[in-house]
């Protein structure tokens, strides 16, 4: 039944999976962390005002590929489509203003209707920062310099390589605009049909259309830099200089723009060519215009972010990620189901230490059982007390490593049960120091 698959352009996240999109977001947040970003979380969805209002009515995204639907309430929401409009959004609403400059790190899922393909997929993964108050250049060289730590941590920048294009200010952007429009006009019968539409609402979004046909004639379309007046000039003069004191290696392209209307000044990309077609694994800029798009003051702003799943799948084809499965949790096996409680205060007491532990749940008859159930859980060692050890008043600790086996004693007097909580009915120090040993000696952390 298809309604048993995930809907297409969707996949799981199993548990191996899982840890390695974890590993991304956690390096990306790490990064983000070191050069004082802050994490905020915005709401999976949104009025869809939010996004037509920055995005813009006739940009692709708003007119084909948001999900948007009515609520109970008869309100029009839209799920989140990219961060950086939820980002204005809520700076706007919860009266950031008077605290800038603000730096933001964010990541969750994100959701376009679009063919899926490889590194694209419907429901999707971001993750991205946000500087909002600072106008000054050294704003977009910061958010470069942190997405290029990002690729350093993660082991990737070496297969990367970073482009950027100035769009100018809003004057620069206005003049482009019109010769733009001149020379495209003299192809209006080769254009392709979706470029014939954005002619005279978007042109700016043709140049990065992937048509084979447009791409041709875009190819010898005026070059935005030679439109830019002295002050676009000199602010990206200054971004250039920023990197090159940062030994930042990179490359203009005159080609590179964003297509969102919003977006001034500093654009960039950061590519990997082991993705191919799709190999774009950061991208960001300068978005100045964003913020007053919801009726208030103009807010220079820059950022950037990443998809998840395209990163992983370099980081995958690049052999950058660890295949190594990770150590499950300690086991505490179960004999005797009249004994439950004891076997659960094994566990607590683990617990407790903050050693990751559980308590195995199947048949309890199956010493073999519990053993392999143990080695699949990729767990470094067994917590043990079967009829034999109880008669000795020992538990076994079994390190499921290097098979070495050891002791720990449990309350054998009524003595000593009178000077513990009464919960305990073991010695439940000396476990968790003969697990502790185990983990010592095999270096076992968990992540």
């Amino acid at each position: 039944m298809s309604q048993l698959q995930p809907v297409r352009g969707t996949h799981d996240l199993l548990p191996d999976e899982m840890r390695r999109y974890r590993h991304v977001v956690d390096t990306a947040r790490a990064a983000a962390e070191c050069a004082g970003y802050l994490e905020i979380e915005t709401p999976i969805f949104e009025f869809s005002e939010v996004f037509k209002r920055t995005l813009g009515d006739t940009s692709d995204i708003v007119t084909k590929e948001m999900y948007t639907f009515s609520d109970r309430g008869g309100e029009t929401i839209t799920l989140r489509p990219e961060g950086t409009a939820s980002v204005a959004r809520a700076f706007m609403s919860e009266g950031l203003a008077q605290h800038v400059p603000l730096k933001y790190f964010y990541s969750g899922p994100m959701f376009r209707y679009e063919r899926p393909q490889k590194g694209r997929l419907r429901q999707f993964h971001q993750t991205g920062v946000e500087l909002l108050g600072v106008a000054d250049p050294l704003g977009d060289v910061e958010i470069i310099a942190v997405g290029v730590d990002f690729l350093r941590r993660i082991g990737v920048w070496d297969r990367c390589y970073l482009e950027l294009n100035s769009l100018g200010d809003a004057e620069s952007r206005k003049i482009y605009r019109n010769v733009l429009v001149s020379y495209l006009s003299g192809y209006k019968d080769k254009l392709s049909k979706e470029s014939i539409e954005r002619l005279d609402r978007n042109p700016m979004r043709i140049l990065a259309f992937k048509d084979e046909g447009d791409k041709q004639i875009v190819a010898n379309a005026p070059v935005y830099s030679e439109h830019l007046n002295q002050a676009s000039r000199d602010f990206f003069s200054r971004v250039l200089e920023g990197l090159e004191a940062l030994g930042i290696p990179h490359a203009v392209n005159p080609r590179l723009v964003r297509g969102l209307d919003y977006y001034c000044h500093t654009c960039f990309e950061i590519i990997s060519d082991d993705l191919g077609a799709q190999g774009t694994v950061m991208g960001g800029g300068r978005y100045d215009g964003l913020v007053s798009r919801f009726r208030g003051e103009p807010v220079p702003a820059t950022g950037f972010s990443i998809g998840v799943s395209r990163l992983q799948a370099a980081l995958t084809m690049l052999g950058k990620l660890d295949t190594t499965p990770e150590f499950g949790p300690v086991v505490v096996t179960v004999f005797d189901r009249d004994r439950i409680a004891d076997y659960q205060k094994m566990v607590a007491s683990l617990r407790n230490a903050k050693i990751r532990a559980e308590l195995y749940l199947g048949n309890p008859k199956n010493m073999g059982n519990q053993l392999k159930y143990a080695d699949k859980r990729n767990s470094p060692c067994v917590v043990i007390q079967g009829s034999d050890e109880k008669a000795r008043g020992e538990v076994q600790i079994k390190d499921l490593i290097d098979g070495a086996k050891a002791a720990a004693a449990i309350a054998s007097n009524q003595e000593w049960r009178e000077t513990r909580p009464a919960q305990f009915s073991c010695r439940e120090d000396e476990i968790v120091g003969k697990v502790r040993e185990v983990l010592a000696r095999h270096d076992v952390q968990w992540k």
